[in-house]
């Protein structure tokens, strides 16, 4: 794997092998953290609300028929914080404290997001968990806002991204602090064991789910606050969520979602539609 080797340690990986994820801190240095955020801070002042764009909601699937939401898994589109409009339709607060993400294809296109996202702290982060030929399908920059950063309901990302046989990692790292406050993250350990429950399937009018979501006991959750710089890497099957941020603080968050593409085929009915794959990580 042109001489990559994994970075976790014996601990980590035995850690994430009997949870299914694991949290590594100061992945990333002060001045990646600040030069994604300025980076982000610049997109959002040339971007033009008044362009097409889209409200994101995971309890309330509207955008998933709109075109604006399919085409962002080439681009780098903006969608809104669902509780950013006021009754007359217009944003309640300025753009950039509007907006819920950034997606979904900063690492192929932003110079910035793709330095690091190739980086060999990313590559020999994935390599620990055995990929041969790994690429990241979508990337997220995740705001989080203040006050109106929506919840994210409990899921498995190998419901959105999906191969046979399914194979995703979720990288999700912290540009702020992220706290039971401001919305850090949740999951239950070890919840992987009962596999993909349902998944989220794109047929001719639009994207929905094959089953209806189980439900969920909040005491089986529990919350993962990190550092800023830490980055957490989640098996495709955990079970994890995130509350709303009622916060005055935001939360930001740089997310990837790995497949491998050695063996595993891409699901024509997932969200995601490519003729050709991303390139990869690194390769055998």
């Amino acid at each position: 794997m042109m001489g990559i080797t994994g970075s976790l340690t014996p601990d980590q990986l035995e850690l994430f092998h009997s949870q299914e994820y694991v949290v590594i801190e100061s992945f990333a240095s002060e001045d990646e953290i600040s030069g994604l955020r300025k980076r982000m801070d610049e997109l959002l002042t040339q971007f033009d609300p008044s362009d097409s764009s889209s409200v994101f909601s995971t309890t309330n699937q509207q955008h998933t028929k709109d075109d604006y939401f399919f085409d962002s898994a080439a681009k780098i589109s903006f969608f809104f914080e669902e509780k950013a409009f006021g009754n007359n339709g217009e944003l309640k607060q300025p753009k950039e404290l509007s907006i819920n993400k950034v997606g979904h294809a900063l690492h192929e296109l932003e110079p910035l997001y793709k330095e690091f996202t190739y980086s060999s702290k990313v590559s020999s982060l994935v390599s620990s968990f055995g990929y041969r030929r790994p690429v990241v399908m979508q990337s997220m920059y995740i705001f989080k806002q203040p006050g109106i950063g929506g919840e994210v309901v409990p899921h498995q990302d190998n419901s959105y991204v999906y191969t046979d046989p399914p194979s995703c990692t979720g990288l999700w790292m912290a540009l702020e602090d992220s706290t039971t406050l401001n919305g850090c993250l949740w999951a239950i350990p070890g919840s992987h064991k009962n596999g993909l429950v349902r998944r989220f399937v794109r047929g001719e009018n639009g994207v929905t789910y094959d089953q209806p979501s189980p439900s969920y006991e909040l005491k089986d959750f529990v919350p993962i606050e990190m550092k800023a710089g830490s980055m957490i890497a989640i098996h495709g099957d955990l079970i994890h969520q995130s509350f709303e941020n009622l916060s005055p603080k935001s939360r930001h968050a740089y997310s990837l979602h790995v497949v491998e593409s050695d063996g595993c085929k891409w699901a024509q009915d997932n969200w995601i539609r490519r003729e050709n794959m991303p390139e990869p990580l690194y390769a055998p």
